[in-house]
């Protein structure tokens, strides 16, 4: 049975180019294609795709809200979202409302099916570009405090329930010198307590 993709995309030569390269293919065939969201989120139950293929800049609700919409109700739909733009913000984005993959328009025939196979094996297609972008956009997101090695050793054994006499004990220092740290930490994290240190320091991603 062939894995049925729905196209999401307002060019129309394009979107009728995709149409012909896919239902080419042995594997996958297009079983509609809209030009907004909005029509899309309303026919998805008819419709149940495996795969849609969705643009970012859409009239409307654009691709990324409409991402999150479409996992919202189908959560084991796949989504590639195909654009022109290659903003490293955008492609954050867009992976973080839930799409498995992101191909800018300039793909060729061979590439589009490849993207639609790896996607259906489990695999998340991006071009090269593309995932360079994405590891650069994850570093630029890393947290601006700086905590020593030993402040997150610190922090690490009290996020997991450690009491001050055991994590002395694992990291063979004083009360007193955890004590210090937890100072430290507060300062850096500009927090009043240990429960506020271990959300805040989890939330910039530092343990």
């Amino acid at each position: 049975m062939k894995h049925k993709v729905v196209l999401i995309e307002d060019n129309i030569p394009l979107r009728d180019g995709f149409k012909e390269v896919i239902d080419g293919t042995q594997n996958f065939k297009v079983v509609a294609s809209y030009a907004q969201c909005e029509e899309a989120l309303k026919n998805l139950s008819y419709d149940n795709p495996d795969i849609l293929l969705v643009d970012i800049e859409l009239p409307g609700i654009n691709g990324v809200e409409g991402t999150k919409r479409i996992k919202q109700l189908k959560p084991n739909t796949d989504i590639i979202m195909v654009t022109v733009y290659e903003n490293s913000e955008m492609v954050f984005n867009a992976l973080c409302a839930g799409a498995s993959g992101y191909l800018t328009k300039s793909i060729t025939p061979d590439e589009l099916i490849e993207a639609l196979n790896e996607t259906v094996s489990g695999g998340a297609p991006m071009s090269i570009k593309i995932a360079k972008m994405v590891v650069g956009s994850f570093r630029r997101k890393q947290s601006k405090i700086a905590l020593s090695n030993r402040e997150k050793e610190v922090l690490t054994l009290l996020a997991e329930g450690n009491s001050y006499d055991s994590i002395a004990e694992q990291l063979f220092i004083s009360k007193n010198t955890i004590k210090f740290h937890l100072k430290n930490i507060y300062i850096k994290l500009q927090v009043n307590s240990n429960i506020e240190a271990v959300n805040k320091a989890n939330k910039e991603n530092l343990i």
